[in-house]
């Protein structure tokens, strides 16, 4: 069995040598332009040339959970695309989003500012019946972050293509509920994957029917929000802020009005890393299962988008 690795942007020896050791009947080398073909391919942002080479690979794993730039690429049609389920993502996007939620709530942004000013202060505590948050995406990582969320007492709403149940989360699912969702929420946070339809779905008319006060955390794709309407609705005070993590362009670039807005908070696209172990043991234990003719959770459908 011959395992290539065409991960651009990342140190290969680690990936190798865990590869090795967790498959040690596996030929494993990072891919070369002209390199011979091989069974399975672990993957990051690969170029064209690399699929046009390796047109008889059975599967195609990405060490990360988003596949839309993979889906851009022009794909063999028998291969199986597969995305990491968890490998330790789910915990950090969990940390995050909870960390963000909370230091809105509890005002501690106000707090830091009055502290670099020297100043001694006081904010009125605020319900948290008040502040439902909604979580677009209910995925694996999306079920997590809703249930982190429940431990702090926030009430949660979830939003997906297909119906889910999650426990203590009102959830939503399809285009003919997504209003109401919206409208019920004061606090939303995106987790959807990136497809053609939910391309820019963070804008004016969605993020206008959250309830006045609004706040927004992107942790999914930076082409999911129209940057410009996010602004509009910070400066006509319908939004009360945005924390965000992905962007249209990374790294953000210099100047951008992100940077220094005093209702946004930047984070350089870290919201979840990928756990190399856990990821390498992720996709050995689903490559020694696909060489059995066994299912594999974290197929992805090119038609969906995920």
């Amino acid at each position: 069995m011959n395992i290539t690795f065409c991960c651009t942007d990342t140190k290969a020896e680690p990936w190798l040598a865990g590869l090795r050791a967790a498959l040690p009947q596996a030929t494993v080398a990072e891919w070369q332009p002209g390199a011979p073909p091989a069974d399975h391919a672990v993957v990051w942002a690969p170029p064209q040339q690399f699929l046009d080479e390796q047109q008889g690979l059975k599967a195609l794993f990405n060490i990360g959970a988003g596949v839309d730039a993979l889906l851009k690429l022009r794909l063999p049609p028998a291969l199986k695309v597969v995305r990491l389920d968890d490998a330790g993502m789910s915990v950090q996007m969990a940390e995050y989003v909870c960390h963000a939620v909370i230091r809105h709530f509890r005002e501690f942004d106000g707090y830091e500012a009055d502290v670099a000013q020297g100043r001694w202060s006081y904010r009125k505590p605020r319900a948290r019946a008040d502040f439902p948050v909604g979580v677009m995406g209910l995925g694996v990582l999306g079920q997590r972050v809703a249930g982190a969320l429940r431990q702090f007492d926030f009430p949660v709403r979830g939003w997906s293509r297909s119906a889910k149940a999650v426990d203590g989360v009102a959830c939503y699912a399809g285009p003919a509920t997504f209003h109401n969702f919206l409208s019920s929420c004061r606090v939303l946070v995106n987790l959807l994957p990136l497809t053609p339809d939910t391309q820019d779905i963070l804008n004016r008319d969605t993020l206008s029917r959250l309830r006045p006060g609004a706040y927004l955390i992107n942790v999914a794709r930076g082409a999911h929000l129209v940057d410009d309407d996010l602004l509009a609705l910070l400066d006509e005070g319908h939004m009360a802020g945005a924390t965000l993590d992905v962007f249209r362009a990374e790294p953000l670039p210099a100047g951008h009005v992100f940077w220094k807005h005093p209702k946004i908070t930047v984070t350089p696209h870290t919201s979840a890393r990928t756990l190399r172990d856990e990821s390498i043991a992720q996709i050995a234990g689903k490559i020694l299962a696909l060489e059995r003719g066994e299912p594999i959770a974290g197929l992805v459908d090119p038609a969906r988008g995920y």
